[in-house]
């Protein structure tokens, strides 16, 4: 589809393959992927945007399942300019861009703990939107404010109430784009938070397919969560364990397996289409239910439209 775009300072190009720009290499094109200079040449884009247009911000692609027939959108990445990181007493600033992984170190470096975020894939807009969490912390924990660009154009401030958090959910509306969060994190000592890093990667190596090619956990762990995102206990299911049950560890269709290593894990094994992604998670959703009556949800976001046809539901 073809719009009327606005002029901008930073990079904005037509027709843009997504699968250059996720995890899993999947996707087809997007209308138009906007690469803005800074806040405000994105907050001038959006504003002079017909409101009609569809947006879609996208972080690094670490969660992510582009349709074989693209996204009839117009693409939002950021980039230079959104990934800075600063430390202030035991607040941490970081643009959306920033990785979670460098966000946690440089907190770590100067005595605050925000350790949990060392192991999660992606960047801090992604981690906020879907209130990303693991050891038993979520962004929601730690979340002061959030800095933002509606679809309108206007930059605002949002709180944890604003965004009311669930596990792996937020309600950041349609189009708008976070350019910045501020988190809070206790003290520690730097020596002891790097090296709990450490622990906290090989353990990740041990258990999980680190160096294939996947987008983190495919579904939701089927338990019972708190408002916050927190457990709370109600059944301790793991979706890896009921995957394994129902026989679906390893399982194939196309270019597309759940990891040997870790059940829990989509992989693209090469020459996978999102197709073949999403067809074996569904085969896997499908074959959970008939074995333990359990459905299992989608952690990975899918978007798009499938090859030759209209969004899928």
């Amino acid at each position: 589809m073809t719009y009327d775009l606005p002029q901008v300072r930073g990079r904005l190009t037509r027709h843009k393959p997504l699968s250059e720009l996720t995890w899993l290499r999947v996707g087809g094109p997007a209308d138009a992927l906007f690469q803005p200079a800074d806040e405000a040449d994105l907050a001038d884009f959006l504003a002079a945007l017909d409101p009609k247009v569809p947006v879609f911000p996208m972080g690094v692609g670490s969660n992510l399942i582009v349709r074989d027939g693209g996204l009839r959108a117009v693409v939002i990445r950021l980039g230079r300019g959104f990934n800075t990181i600063a430390v202030d007493g035991n607040l941490v600033t970081a643009g959306a861009a920033a990785l979670d992984a460098h966000v946690a170190k440089k907190a770590a470096e100067a005595g605050v703990d925000l350790t949990f975020l060392r192991t999660i894939p992606g960047s801090i807009g992604g981690a906020v939107r879907m209130n990303a969490g693991c050891y038993g912390s979520y962004v929601a924990d730690v979340l002061v404010s959030a800095r933002a660009v509606t679809r309108g154009g206007e930059i605002v401030t949002l709180t944890a109430p604003d965004l009311n958090f669930r596990y792996r959910q937020s309600d950041l509306p349609d189009g708008m784009v976070l350019i910045e969060a501020t988190l809070q994190g206790a003290p520690g000592d730097p020596d002891a938070l790097l090296a709990r890093m450490e622990d906290q990667l090989r353990k990740r190596d041990e258990s999980q397919p680190t160096k294939e090619r996947s987008a983190g956990s495919t579904f939701r762990n089927p338990a019972g969560f708190s408002s916050t995102g927190r457990a709370d206990d109600v059944h301790d299911l793991k979706a890896w364990k009921v995957i394994q049950d129902a026989g679906m560890r390893g399982a194939r269709q196309g270019g597309a397996q759940m990891s040997e290593k870790h059940a829990n894990f989509l992989i693209n094994t090469g020459g996978a289409t999102a197709a073949d992604l999403e067809g074996l998670g569904e085969a896997v959703r499908k074959k959970v239910y008939q074995t333990s009556g359990i459905t299992l949800e989608w952690e990975i976001m899918r978007v798009g439209e499938p090859e030759g046809g209209p969004a899928a539901e």
